[in-house]
């Protein structure tokens, strides 16, 4: 074998075991957070639902705490979709943004009455349940099914779609990069793009 197709192979070789090392290097070095199965575990998809829920536009800090009293309270969907609307709205109070309570207890009593109290295995199924939109449809099956970081990644791209589309200018000035923050969406000017291509 030549000293290039010998190179070709040992870089497919890299290559395919990325993202096994990528996982390894997550297990030992992740935030430990309450709704995370341990390395190895599967993950709970009502804690990472729930997580998923709370941790819009509010900060990991915050949700902390409304996290472990929720669990201790409402230990699964079935008793989440039991409990009544007061007592979620009640729970939540000082997190904000009620309707994301609403939806969360909405959510909970349709997979309890229609699903049996298990949550969807398919994206499709998911998106049908109040208050899972594209961005979560594939974020709360994530750590079952693909690998942890594709959420983000899909998220980002969801966001950038929405921008590129013309949603409006909030959205484009919102539209970062979660590597850079830099703004992605903003148009570029015909001015300077025709700037950028004399350099």
């Amino acid at each position: 074998m030549s000293s290039r197709a010998a190179a070709k192979a040992k870089l497919k070789e890299a290559r395919a075991d990325r993202p096994a090392r990528l996982l390894a290097w997550y297990d030992r070095h992740r935030r430990r957070l309450p709704w995370r199965a341990a390395a190895g575990e599967p993950a709970d998809p009502y804690l990472v639902w729930l997580s998923e829920i709370m941790l819009q536009q509010t900060t990991v800090k915050a949700v902390g705490p409304y996290f472990e009293k929720f669990v201790s309270r409402w230990p699964d969907v079935t008793a989440l979709g039991r409990a009544s609307l007061d007592d979620v709205l009640r729970m939540w109070a000082g997190l904000g943004y009620y309707s994301r309570a609403r939806n969360l207890h909405a959510c909970a009593v349709v997979v309890r009455n229609e699903h049996g109290g298990v949550f969807p295995d398919t994206e499709a199924g998911l998106r049908k349940l109040p208050g899972i939109g594209p961005l979560h449809g594939g974020g709360d099956r994530r750590d079952r099914v693909r690998p942890p970081h594709h959420a983000g990644r899909r998220q980002y791209r969801a966001r950038r779609h929405q921008a590129l589309r013309g949603r409006g200018a909030a959205a484009a000035v919102k539209a970062a990069d979660p590597a850079t923050g830099r703004d992605i969406a903003r148009p570029i000017s015909r001015r300077r793009r025709e700037v950028s291509r004399r350099r």
